[in-house]
């Protein structure tokens, strides 16, 4: 059996992973082995490892990495500590292939334990672009140190062609995180007010913000107009956490705060996917900086208010509506996005992140796949194309 070493960080990551771990796990031909590192193994984020646990999935290896601090030193000595927990857990055991996903610091620590190691590495979601965030930096890294792509669109697999990466080794799956809404049953009104005291019975705006690691104060004056343009609306409020970027905790006490001066407002520390995905199915709008609102909330034709430039670059449907860090600015995208016209034409609406079937298309090049074939790389100059290049 080959096995497939898949790391896990976050609530983030293990929702997009889901589809695939089962499918990993129903090939006879693939054995499966899980990394969990970096927020799940943190209380301050949820200890989310036992989310992982309590739906049947084995943890192998547990990476401890993250300091608890809010700085860029932080990040580094967690980058530092990770690194280090990777090369102890790959002198233990070796996967065949390392399947890794984004652009998050505590991924990048595998892949960089990984190299020396010359373990084949598959990358989901690589050749987007996030022009405010120092995530942007690590993603174009992770490409160049894997060997097997899955891009979300054709764009994004081109990008990555550009990189040097040779065309077969470069596989456009759409994005794996919409598989699960073929199996996506929403949370019932007395599930959501039991597990989170939500109450959806009025309009209701879904908030996630994320640090802007490329802003020199980490995008908290955009938060502060964000939330300037939050309190004069008439919505209740939903807030989920940020990630661990330096700056998040900072975050963190910005959103506790304005809950406390604010009736009606809810914060979330942890939703996970059943229910961020019935709160994308049920609110009136959605707004903040996340991916989530880039790539999942088109297929549920819900408006989307990204604030800010930390997804400068990345493909959005029709449904997202970009607005500076400006309060006034805000208001006014927050009032389209909830306004009947805009969300009449949101209706049919195509989601450019694909077909919900990324996990099937990885899975089985991930079987077919040869780890010695993979190991061997060599840059392909993308001007030979032109003259019948590629494998």
């Amino acid at each position: 059996m080959k096995t497939i070493g898949v790391v896990t960080t976050s609530r983030a990551d293990f929702g997009l992973y889901r589809p695939i771990i089962k499918r990993i796990l129903a090939d006879d031909a693939l054995e499966l082995f899980l990394y969990a590192a970096g927020p799940h193994l943190s209380p301050e984020f949820g200890l989310t490892v036992g989310d992982i646990e309590a739906e049947g999935f084995s943890i192998h290896e547990r990476i401890e990495m993250l300091v608890s601090s809010d700085t860029p030193q932080g990040t580094a000595k967690s980058m530092g500590l990770g690194l280090i927990g990777f090369a102890q857990a790959f002198e233990k055991k070796r996967p065949d292939i390392l399947l890794v996903l984004g652009d998050r610091f505590e991924m990048f620590t595998a892949v960089a334990a990984a190299l020396p190691f010359n373990i084949p590495v598959a990358h989901i979601h690589g050749g987007e672009i996030t022009e405010g965030a120092m995530d942007d930096a690590l993603r174009h890294a992770m490409t160049k140190m894997s060997h097997l792509h899955f891009a979300a669109t054709e764009e994004y697999a081109a990008r990555i062609r550009r990189l040097g990466e040779e065309p077969w080794r470069v596989t456009v799956s759409g994005a794996p995180g919409l598989d699960n809404l073929k199996d996506f049953s929403p949370l019932s009104d007395q599930e959501l007010a039991s597990r989170f005291g939500l109450d959806l019975s009025k309009p209701t705006l879904l908030v996630t913000y994320h640090p802007v690691t490329r802003a020199p104060d980490g995008g908290l004056a955009d938060l502060g107009e964000l939330l300037a343009a939050l309190a004069a609306t008439d919505l209740r409020l939903v807030f989920t956490y940020p990630n661990a970027d330096a700056g998040g905790r900072a975050i963190i006490a910005k959103i506790q705060t304005f809950a406390v001066q604010h009736p009606g407002v809810t914060v979330a520390p942890h939703l996970g996917t059943a229910a961020y995905f019935t709160l994308m199915s049920r609110v009136a709008a959605m707004a903040g900086n996340s991916s989530s609102g880039l790539i999942e909330a088109a297929s549920f034709e819900l408006p989307v208010v990204n604030v800010g430039t930390r997804q400068q670059g990345r493909v959005r449907g029709k449904n997202v509506i970009d607005a500076p860090g400006e309060r006034n600015a805000i208001k006014a995208a927050l009032n389209k996005a909830v306004s009947s016209d805009f969300r009449a034409r949101l209706s049919g609406m195509d989601n450019p992140y694909g077909d919900g079937c990324a996990a099937e298309r990885i899975v089985e090049a991930l079987r077919q796949a040869d780890p010695a074939e993979l190991a061997a790389k060599k840059f392909h100059d993308p001007s030979s194309d032109k003259q019948g290049g590629g494998r």
